[in-house]
C-alpha cells in the first residue's frame, strides 16, 4: 500500500508541474497589499495531497503568497496543527485575526472559497 499511495504521489506532482497555472500580475501596490495580508495566513499541507494541490494551484494562479507548512514531515508542526487546530487533517488554513483570534479553516472547497471572498477573486 505505501508503495501504491508513493507512486500516485508521484504522478499527482507531475502532473502538477506539467499543468501549473500561470500567476495574474497586479500593480506593485496592490500585490503589497494582498501579501500584507496573507503574511497572517499559513496552510498545513501534505506535498501529495490532491487537496493540497488543489490549494495550492489557487494560491498560485491567484499570487497568493501564504506560507505552507509540512504537517506530515515536520513533527512541530504536526503537533501544532493537533493541539491549535484539534484535527491532524489537511490542508488546513491558519487564519490570524487583526485581534489575534486564529481561525482553523479545513476543507480545499472552503479554503478557495474564503480566499476567493476576501481577495475579491474570479
Amino acid at each position: 500500500m505505501v508503495v501504491i499511495r508513493w507512486i500516485l504521489g508521484q504522478i499527482i506532482l507531475v502532473l502538477d508541474f506539467l499543468t501549473s497555472p500561470k500567476a495574474v500580475v497586479r500593480e506593485t501596490a496592490a500585490q503589497q497589499a494582498v501579501d500584507d495580508v496573507t503574511a497572517t495566513m499559513s496552510m498545513y499541507q501534505f506535498k501529495t495531497c490532491p487537496f493540497c494541490v488543489k490549494v495550492r494551484r489557487e494560491l498560485k494562479r491567484h499570487a497568493l503568497h501564504i506560507e505552507l507548512r509540512d504537517a506530515k514531515n515536520d513533527a512541530e508542526l504536526k503537533a501544532e496543527l493537533v493541539n491549535e487546530g484539534g484535527r491532524h487533517k489537511v490542508p488546513c488554513l491558519r487564519i490570524e485575526n487583526a485581534d489575534k483570534s486564529v481561525e482553523w479553516l479545513y476543507e480545499s472547497s472552503d479554503i478557495i472559497a474564503r480566499l476567493k471572498s476576501q481577495f475579491k477573486l474570479a
